[in-house]
């Protein structure tokens, strides 16, 4: 039992254990998440600041080298020969040599250039390497288009012809820059730069966000400059990126949550001269993946720790709690009465060598003289309450055996065979029932069973004259209750109603709710005055046995009840009148819900 010194003592110290433990994880964990939150969004924004540096250290060179084939007079004396119709072929082949040339010499320059080529709107391309090419289905490819049409300059990610030709079967990131003109829908030629997407991926892959968290670099538009397919699959991030993008900000951290209802973290920042952007997905769960193993770990260390500790407070107590336990549960054995198994709870006096076993044999000295004491004047007693009993059980059948014999008497007078034949058979079934003087208690079903019968007597006694009910709710089944409960206050209901009343009108309801039968008999009777109630209730608590027994009173149904429910349930019961003069009185018993067998 929870009350007990050995179960509080071994609950305040799992309370203080769990509570302590529980707060100190709750409090390290958070507190561990936001240190490393702090940290990874710090680390995180520091390594795109490094990678955006190193971005502007590629696009430096590009546009550098850009500038130099754009400025230089090799370029010029190309585009002039290439575009002058009076140039034999041959002139035309030198020029593209020397171009191809000088763009091989420029591109060996710049070590993150991994090539050049120059397109003209003829046809004719010219690339580092020594190739010179005349095909125009560049023409029609959709970079081509997208820089005449868009002024888009730069190329994502993308397998180059060129770059093929010189067996470089790597993606490259490119930019494109209009000759002679810088107006790309203007311009006959266009200038191609490589830069290996490699050279752009590796160092974005040292860039980590927990353990799969990826970092996406994307171009002015939002789309992915490399390689990452997957960058479409966060489609809620994406459209944050795209709110992102239009904003004022130029880096920061967005808590999300996903369709999963799992929590993401979007880390991004903007790159101001192309107006690239660094985009980073992690899911809160990878991100502390570590910490939440930690976690996983310190709880089942607790669990552990917990029952260890459990066990050593069980043996500890053990020795203290276990006799001063036997002998509460004597203690509470004799408030019941029984001395004779609280003798038996009580440790022996051989195993017990302390307070607790001076406190045990002074208590085991108190039982014994206490039962002798009290034994006989006990035992009287409890007969002379059975006898109190049984006197007023027995005083019901007769009042109730008269009635029924002078009903009988007078349907055979009127010849009503088959009334009285009912009537027989009904008081017959009663009597069977109400015999069983030996029985306090009887089952709640075999009570309203004979309540039945006894209605149907009430029926064909009256007639149209008497319209009587009866109701029941709840879960009636394997209850108990004393005996002929019903008959006194329904016989005392028809006839209150008969006295100013042409027609009987009387309510029967019993229902189980809340460990508590309810027992209501109503009738439209003449009723009483708040007054009249009072005195009554008053009367029935003060009234004496021998009065009740004694009494020739019409009352005598309602006091043997009441009576008969006090001296059974004790405190237990509990009764309620609700009457109104003129309206009718209602009458409701309130019981505990006994099981059969069970005693109160």
């Amino acid at each position: 039992m929870f009350y007990s010194l050995k179960s509080r003592l071994i609950a305040i110290f799992c309370l203080l254990f769990v509570l302590s433990f529980v707060t100190l994880s709750i409090l390290l964990f958070n507190e561990s998440r936001s240190i490393i939150r702090s940290y990874i969004e710090s680390s995180a924004l520091e390594k795109m600041d490094e990678y955006g540096s190193y971005i502007d250290m590629v696009q430096t060179q590009i546009y550098d080298l850009a500038s130099i084939v754009f400025n230089s007079d090799i370029t010029n004396n190309w585009d002039a020969v290439a575009s002058d119709s009076a140039s034999t072929e041959g002139e035309k082949n030198l020029a593209h040599y020397r171009m191809s040339q000088f763009l091989t010499q420029t591109t060996n320059s710049y070590s993150s250039v991994s090539g050049v080529a120059v397109y003209r709107q003829d046809g004719m391309w010219v690339s580092s390497g020594n190739l010179v090419v005349s095909n125009d289905s560049f023409l029609k490819e959709k970079w081509y288009l997208d820089f005449k049409n868009e002024d888009q300059y730069w190329i994502p990610a993308h397998t180059d012809v060129a770059e093929l030709r010189n067996n470089n079967k790597h993606p490259v990131i490119s930019m494109l820059m209009p000759i002679s003109s810088f107006e790309p829908s203007l311009t006959k030629s266009v200038m191609k730069i490589n830069v290996s997407a490699d050279y752009f991926l590796e160092p974005l892959g040292r860039i980590h966000l927990g353990e799969s968290g990826t970092i996406y670099l994307l171009d002015q538009h939002g789309k992915p400059m490399l390689s990452q397919n997957e960058y479409g699959a966060h489609s809620e991030m994406v459209r944050q990126v795209d709110d992102l993008r239009t904003g004022w900000r130029k880096q920061g951290v967005v808590y999300l949550n996903n369709l999963s209802g799992e929590k993401e973290i979007l880390v991004y920042k903007k790159l101001p001269k192309t107006n690239w952007m660094l985009v980073g997905f992690v899911s809160e769960k990878d991100l502390y993946s570590q910490l939440f193993r930690l976690r996983s770990t310190i709880l089942i260390v607790a669990a552990v720790l917990l029952i260890v500790s459990l066990i050593l407070a069980t043996w500890f107590s053990h020795g203290i709690t276990k006799p001063l336990s036997r002998l509460v549960l004597a203690m509470r054995h004799v408030q019941r009465g029984d001395f004779v198994l609280a003798e038996s709870r009580l440790a022996p006096e051989k195993r017990v060598r302390n307070e607790v076993g001076f406190a045990t044999e002074t208590f085991r000295n108190m039982v014994t003289r206490l039962r002798q004491h009290i034994k006989t004047e006990f035992e009287l007693k409890l007969l002379r309450q059975q006898a109190e009993y049984k006197a007023l059980l027995m005083q019901i059948n007769p009042h109730f055996l008269f009635n029924t014999l002078e009903l009988m008497s007078s349907l055979a007078i009127q010849r009503r065979t088959d009334d009285t034949v009912e009537v027989i058979e009904s008081l017959g079934k009663m009597m069977r029932f109400s015999l069983k003087i030996s029985d306090d208690l009887v089952p709640l079903e075999e009570e309203l069973v004979y309540v039945h019968y006894y209605l149907s007597i009430l029926k064909i006694r009256f007639g149209d004259q008497l319209n009587i009910t009866i109701e029941e709710e709840g879960d009636l089944l394997r209850l108990s209750t004393v005996k002929f409960i019903f008959q006194p206050l329904i016989e005392n209901a028809v006839k209150y109603s008969f006295m100013h009343q042409s027609e009987a009108i009387v309510r029967i309801r019993v229902s189980h709710a809340a460990g508590r039968v309810h027992l209501i008999v109503s009738d439209n009777g003449p009723g009483m005055t708040s007054e009249q109630q009072k005195k009554l209730l008053e009367r029935s608590e003060s009234v004496q046995l021998e009065q009740i027994l004694t009494s020739r009173s019409s009352q005598i149904g309602l006091g043997n009840v009441l009576a008969r429910c006090r001296l059974y349930y004790e405190s237990l019961f509990e009764v309620r009148i609700d009457s109104t003069l003129g309206a009718g009185t209602t009458i409701e018993l309130i019981l505990p819900a006994q099981e059969e067998h069970q005693h109160v």
